[in-house]
């Protein structure tokens, strides 16, 4: 049975944007195929935040996993949620030194994600040190959680 949601999905208003692509990329390094977040549309960095990815059949992964029955690979929901944990930290310390991935522990895949979904990252942070920071995220189709990890984060 998946744990409780870290926010109610409901009430997140996914017209009331709060930092777009463009703002998300002035914190974060990624760029091109690897921009896995398209809004942040919840933040408040003490304790939570919500972004969310369209998955669009452009994507590059599309053509190779599962032809024929395109899956966003469970890769890309990890790294999507690496980049909603980095956003959180990058916003609430202000700090330019690079965030880099230092692991991810608990992940379960509950479901499938598909063309044309939104998949919502949910994510809680549980530690933000001089060195390492740690959030848990979930991430949702439709109201269903499909995926849920914690994710290390260390200043390189």
């Amino acid at each position: 049975m998946p744990p409780k949601p870290y926010l109610d999905i409901e009430t997140l208003d996914f017209d009331n944007v709060v930092a777009t692509q463009e703002d998300i990329y002035k914190l974060l390094p990624h760029r091109y195929e690897f921009m896995r977040l398209d809004a942040i549309v919840s933040l408040d960095p003490e304790k939570t935040v919500a972004g969310y990815h369209d998955v669009k059949d452009d994507d590059f992964w599309v053509r190779g996993h599962i032809p024929g029955r395109p899956i966003f690979p469970g890769v890309m929901m990890i790294e999507t949620a690496a980049q909603l944990v980095s956003y959180c930290v990058m916003a609430k310390t202000n700090r330019t030194d690079f965030l880099g991935f230092g692991g991810v522990d608990n992940v379960k895949f509950r479901g499938g994600v598909g063309l044309g979904d939104r998949i919502v990252m949910i994510g809680k942070m549980v530690e933000i040190r001089e060195r390492r920071c740690k959030g848990e995220v979930q991430g949702f189709v439709d109201g269903k959680m499909v995926f849920q990890g914690l994710i290390t984060g260390m200043w390189l």
